[in-house]
């Protein structure tokens, strides 16, 4: 079946999103989710953190000015709930907006003093920006070309790659790197999670990352998700030949708020940009590899097929090690 003969379109302000009826009613409903009225502002714990102290000081500092958040974003040129995302913790502090925030409360360059430590992540400083924008991006497609999307990864998948890249890290390092990354899926249970899509290239599935039995679970993972209309898969077959995105990994996030953004990622640093022509250049490189790849369905059954054979070579190696 044609990919977009499949797919129901639905516009929104940054993009043009293509919903499967099989799996699209509740991602769709998830959309709307996200354009009822602001809730009340929820209780915050100063004590959490010190960027839970730095965005409960902002709220105490509005609120003694007697402003709203929609009219503190006014005055800052952004919206009321990108400042109540400041306020939660939920997005870092920028520079030029603790400037505005010091000028309009007359704080006497509080924000600013202290933005550094307000701005603090366990992530590296090229992606501490990227899993704060995953936390409230509208949608996010993945582009994976040689290793699961990290979303997506299970903890022993997650442990095997990191093993992989550097055999010599420390224990501490990779169990402190498998709870952050676990951190970051938890996107996916909350009140209005994105729209996340993926394509994979079928390397990812063919390539064994751990044992027989890590990428059997993997991949169950993967269609469990799949199936509880939580994500949109795609593989693009090896078949498929040269491609559009040998380029490398690429993230492709759009917001309520904000303009769309896309990360691209190295082996040793990433950029975030929100270039509308780098965007564009981007999303069209998507598209490319969403029509050369597998329909959903066709994905989800490569998955399942490939993750009962994994299961079955380490029922099979089990059994080896049993007669031995």
């Amino acid at each position: 079946m044609d990919l977009l003969d499949a797919a129901v379109t639905v516009r929104t302000w940054t993009t043009t999103l293509r919903i499967y009826p099989d799996r699209g009613a509740v991602q769709q409903e998830r959309l709307r989710e996200r354009e009822l009225p602001m809730p009340k502002p929820k209780t915050l714990n100063p004590s959490e953190s010190t960027r839970a102290m730095y965005g409960a000081e902002l709220r105490h500092r509005r609120e003694r000015a007697g402003l709203s958040q929609e009219e503190l974003g006014a005055a800052m040129f952004v919206s009321g709930s990108f400042v109540g995302q400041l306020e939660a913790g939920v997005r870092r502090m920028q520079l030029e907006y603790a400037k505005s925030v010091d000028e309009i409360l007359q704080t006497d360059g509080f924000f600013v003093r202290n933005l550094a430590a307000a701005r603090q992540s366990p992530y590296r400083a090229h992606f501490a920006d990227v899993v704060e924008l995953e936390g409230v991006a509208c949608t996010i497609k993945d582009w994976a070309p040689s290793s699961m999307p990290g979303l997506l990864q299970t903890p022993s998948y997650n442990r095997a790659v990191i093993r992989a890249y550097d055999p010599l890290v420390p224990e501490d390092v990779v169990e402190e790197r498998i709870s952050f990354r676990k951190a970051r899926a938890r996107i996916f249970d909350s009140p209005a999670p994105p729209l996340y899509w993926a394509i994979l290239d079928e390397v990812i599935v063919r390539r064994q990352a751990g044992s027989a039995a890590v990428m059997a679970g993997q991949l169950l993972h993967v269609a469990g998700m799949i199936r509880g209309n939580r994500i949109i898969v795609q593989v693009l077959p090896i078949s498929a030949g040269v491609h559009a995105g040998n380029a490398g990994i690429f993230k492709l996030m759009t917001f309520d708020d904000a303009p769309p953004m896309v990360y691209c990622q190295g082996s040793e640093s990433g950029r975030l940009l929100d270039d509308p022509s780098v965007f564009a250049r981007s999303a069209l490189t998507y598209d490319l590899l969403g029509a050369a790849a597998l329909s959903p369905d066709a994905s989800l059954a490569l998955i399942e097929q490939a993750a009962k054979e994994y299961k079955d070579a380490d029922r099979t190696r089990s059994e080896d090690r049993d007669l031995a």
